[in-house]
């Protein structure tokens, strides 16, 4: 189980482009074929000689799904659908993907060369706190974990205690789950008694949110553990488009079947390998939902380099910086979730539980982040709290060049997620309406 697929995954440059060529073609030709949205977006492009011809191709986007909802982007009938999942969006209509057999097969491999790359090994006992249902986050590792012939527990979200009390009677090696649920289940263990330190857990393997190395370490820390990122989205697969291997030097897309494009999110010019900008995929051999140059919102850098720790060649992205969507204008100033993020946990203080509100006054967009200080600061003397008030202030916007206002908070008073944690509430629109 050393590797998955080894001849795929250190395949040499010239052979992958082959394979990728020949699948863009195919999938370019099935696409207009089958579904009247891409005859109508593609009626004045006859064929693709190139991979570089992809960028004569219009980009697709979320809201193409929602325009087509439910069911007008499938390829195939209803009939030959075997799973649906959604996810929800700010619109109130779910954004719905499909998956034929062939399409589920191609899901669990990815996903089994995710857990082996991510250094899931024979004999480990996978916790899957990712939800199950419509999200694709629990049942995707769950079909990687069947396909790898490892043993899963299809745990779900919620119910930590409960969890808890498994990992232990278990005796559960990986924890799959959001990074920031992690480290809400070690808040939750230690509440309960539980040096989550002393698990048999080893490996963590964490992702649908994005997050900073500085969040890592603090994983790890509590944990006693390895911490994984892994990428995916709904649209492409779920998760399984790319993983970290235990080097954590970017994470390894299977661009055997999703092409990879980094662009300018306000051009839409393709970028030159290292150049930060917006991940673009092109499903090669999805068959239910073919996605041709979707526009993932995510913020990346494509790194073409072969792996110094694995020796895979397959590229790298490095890990998400933020989501297009999620990115804060303050003031004429791009602000991202992660560069606060980034500070705060380089100062013990205070823990990575936070959440940023963004407000109105006078036409003046004003930033403030309330922050949660672990329990010995929060019993310490209200001057030494201003301190580190303002020392928080001073840190943070020195990184984000703007004046920031902080509000210390006691320990677990921001809300916990068992899912993606929720780190912005933004009342501009909410104060525009309500004037």
């Amino acid at each position: 189980m050393e590797y998955f697929q080894k001849e795929i995954e250190k395949i040499k440059e010239s052979e992958l482009k082959k394979i990728q060529l020949e699948r863009l073609k195919r999938i370019f030709s099935y696409a207009k074929e089958k579904i009247p949205f891409y005859q109508r977006l593609y009626k004045d492009i006859k064929n693709i000689n190139s991979l570089s011809d992809i960028k004569n191709l219009p980009f697709t986007k979320k809201s193409d799904l929602r325009d087509n909802y439910p069911f007008n982007l499938f390829s195939v009938p209803i009939s030959e659908i075997l799973e649906i999942h959604a996810s929800s969006g700010t619109t109130g209509k779910l954004t719905v993907v499909g998956y034929t057999k062939n399409d589920i097969e191609l899901w669990s491999e990815v996903m089994a060369r995710s857990l082996v790359c991510a250094g899931v090994r024979k004999g480990d006992i996978i916790h899957n706190a990712y939800g199950y249902g419509l999200f694709t986050g629990g049942l995707g590792f769950h079909y990687g974990a069947l396909k790898l012939g490892v043993t899963v527990i299809p745990v779900s979200a919620g119910g930590t205690q409960r969890q808890l009390m498994i990992i232990q009677d278990f005796k559960s090696t990986v924890l799959t789950c959001t990074p920031s649920y992690s480290l809400y289940m070690a808040e939750e263990a230690k509440e309960m008694g539980i040096d989550p330190r002393k698990t048999t857990i080893r490996l963590g393997i964490l992702g649908a949110e994005p997050w900073t190395e500085g969040m890592r370490k603090q994983i790890e820390k509590e944990w006693d553990m390895i911490a994984i990122d892994i990428y995916g989205l709904s649209e492409i697969i779920g998760p399984g488009v790319a993983v970290e291997c235990e080097g954590k030097d970017g994470l390894h897309l299977w661009a055997d079947h999703f092409l990879p494009e980094v662009i300018d999110p306000e051009t839409g010019e393709v970028l030159e390998e290292g150049q930060e900008g917006e991940l673009v995929l092109t499903t090669l051999t999805k068959e239910a939902l073919p996605m041709i140059r979707y526009r993932t919102g995510d913020i990346v850098k494509l790194i073409n380099s072969v792996c110094s720790y694995c020796k895979r060649t397959m590229p790298r992205i490095s890990k998400i910086k933020g989501r297009i969507d999620d990115m804060l204008i303050i003031r004429g100033i791009n602000v991202f979730p992660s560069q606060i993020e980034s500070i705060l946990t380089k100062i013990p203080e205070v823990s990575p539980h936070y959440q940023i509100v963004v407000t109105r006054e006078k036409h003046l967009d004003k930033l403030e982040v309330r922050v949660e200080v672990t329990e010995k600061t929060f019993s310490d003397e209200i001057k030494k709290l201003e301190e580190l008030q303002k020392k928080v202030e001073r840190e943070i916007s020195g990184v984000l060049g703007l004046s920031v206002t902080v509000k210390l908070v006691e320990p677990k008073s921001i809300e916990r997620s068992m899912g993606k944690a929720k780190r912005v509430i933004d009342l501009r629109k909410e104060l525009k309406e309500g004037n």
